[in-house]
């Protein structure tokens, strides 16, 4: 019981990644931190989830045009933890995110719990934003009359719900060829670059973040020659049960401003940097969605909403653009504009992802070989290219509703492990250095944080508790069976 609530040092923490052979490039200035938060933020989610959250589905009802409450709701939630994240990122200025905060102040077993729970976020996370990209990039090569066959970019359950799609595949032996091509492609691509280096990835991603700025400001442009007034009523639907269901899916589009804090080691003031990351990307995004919102649901009214199918959905801009018979070249660039946004998402939380193994193998949790930094790179090659293998094989055959409820819990519940985080150490430590302070003292941003956290969880469906809890128990006897034996804490 002593080892598995042992916490670990910030002063041994920052020393072994101080430590000559396994620390990462300090690259990083401020303005790349928030491109990368907005690169991160802008993606799926606009593009993608918000048909969902306006819709709703079987499970749950969908917001309407409030869907711009929701947007808001979901931003006052994320508000009281990324001002936790910025505490944590500028004191612990080091590779791993809440798994590091979770290891100084809540002990090993929470922050394994921790680690593997943010496999959801990442790795999973990317999965529903690699079967989003393949939807647009179908809907982009058909403007240009490219007719891509559908069977290469589409998973088999989601076939199997239309009536004929299976008959019309290939087959081989009796069986159905259906699986999504395009998005191991693009996976692929983006593994590529980020084991080329962050600072490389970093540019690569600024292009992107002004592409698809420039495509969001186009749609609300166009929008405003299309836009009703009265697909603005009923404005709730559902009223506040639609609302709050919107918020808990929105809530996907919001997580990246964490992927952030994962590259605290690789940023060259991050005392005064992160927060200014976090906090400006967070900031720019949500004044972003609530006008991007407001336009779709404008053009779109709430009866026709729920008609459209998953995959509808999941193209949501696009289908607006069509509903009200934009010409075609109008909807090429909004669908252009995702394919950009989506593959800056894919990228920083490609990035993210393989910082936090490269920090649990340093702790011993996994197999040195994750630790391992490329000699000429300077990025952790490694767990890059198996975290690319992970996310490729999972969006070739899942569904991106299953894959964003997922994300959205083991998410939320990392949020409150640094909520909590934040409170435990100002009493722990509270002489120790903060460049950054959460406001208002050590308890009332963390507690609202946290109870917000809860608030929206209460809104995922039944069947992502499940999922969520077999996820933890797979993590645990992992942890038992390697992390335990060879965690550095108890070998020292």
């Amino acid at each position: 019981m002593h080892q598995l609530f042992r916490t670990k040092s910030i002063d041994s923490i920052l020393g072994e990644a101080d430590r000559a052979g396994s620390s990462l490039r300090k690259v990083l200035g401020p303005w790349s931190l928030i491109a990368l938060g907005i690169g991160a933020v802008i993606g799926t989610g606009i593009f993608a989830t918000i048909g969902s959250a306006s819709a709703g589905d079987a499970a749950r009802p969908g917001a309407g045009p409030a869907l711009i409450l929701s947007f808001i709701l979901t931003a006052v939630v994320c508000a009281f933890t990324a001002l936790c994240y910025a505490e944590f990122a500028s004191m612990v200025p080091v590779a791993g995110s809440a798994y590091t905060y979770a290891y100084a102040t809540l002990g090993e077993l929470v922050a394994w719990i921790i680690g593997w729970d943010l496999l959801l976020e990442y790795a999973i996370g990317n999965t529903a934003v690699a079967i989003s990209w393949s939807g647009y990039m179908v809907a982009l090569l058909d403007g240009l009359g490219v007719k891509f066959p559908w069977w290469l970019a589409t998973d088999y359950r989601s076939a199997g719900k239309v009536d004929g799609l299976l008959a019309s595949a290939p087959h081989v032996l009796g069986v159905p060829v259906v699986f999504n091509a395009l998005a191991i492609f693009i996976v692929a691509l983006i593994t590529i670059v980020l084991v080329w280096g962050v600072k490389e990835s970093a540019r690569f991603n600024a292009v992107m973040v002004v592409l698809k700025l420039v495509v969001l400001a186009f749609f609300c442009l166009v929008s405003t020659h299309f836009v009703k007034a009265e697909n603005w009523h009923p404005f709730a639907p559902n009223g506040f049960a639609g609302i709050g269901a919107g918020a808990a899916i929105i809530f996907f589009a919001y997580i990246g401003f964490d992927a952030v804090s994962t590259c605290a080691e690789e940023c060259k003031n991050p005392g005064r940097d992160m927060p200014i990351g976090i906090l400006g990307s967070l900031a720019a995004c949500t004044v972003i969605y609530i006008v991007v919102g407001a336009a779709f649901s404008g053009l779109v009214p709430y009866s026709h909403l729920v008609t459209l199918t998953s995959g509808e959905r999941s193209e949501a801009l696009a289908v607006a653009m069509k509903y009200v018979a934009m010409p075609n070249w109008m909807v090429g660039i909004v669908a252009l504009g995702s394919v950009v946004a989506q593959t800056a998402v894919l990228l920083v939380f490609q990035l993210g992802q393989p910082r936090i193994l490269f920090a649990m193998a340093r702790d011993g949790f996994l197999p040195p070989v994750f630790a391992k930094v490329h000699p000429k790179y300077g990025t952790p090659h490694v767990s890059t290219i198996l975290t690319g293998v992970l996310v490729g094989v999972c969006s070739t055959f899942t569904n991106i509703d299953e894959m964003v409820d997922l994300t959205n819990i083991g998410t939320l519940f990392a949020f409150i492990l640094v909520c909590i985080g934040i409170i435990v150490m100002r009493f722990k430590d509270p002489g120790r250095a903060r460049p950054f302070r959460v406001p208002g003292g050590p308890v009332l941003v963390p507690v609202l944080g946290l109870l917000s956290c809860l608030f929206l969880i209460a809104y995922l469906p039944p069947s992502s508790w499940w999922r969520f809890i077999g996820w933890l128990a797979a993590g645990l006897v992992i942890y038992a069976l390697y992390g335990y034996r060879n965690s550095r804490q108890r070998v020292a």
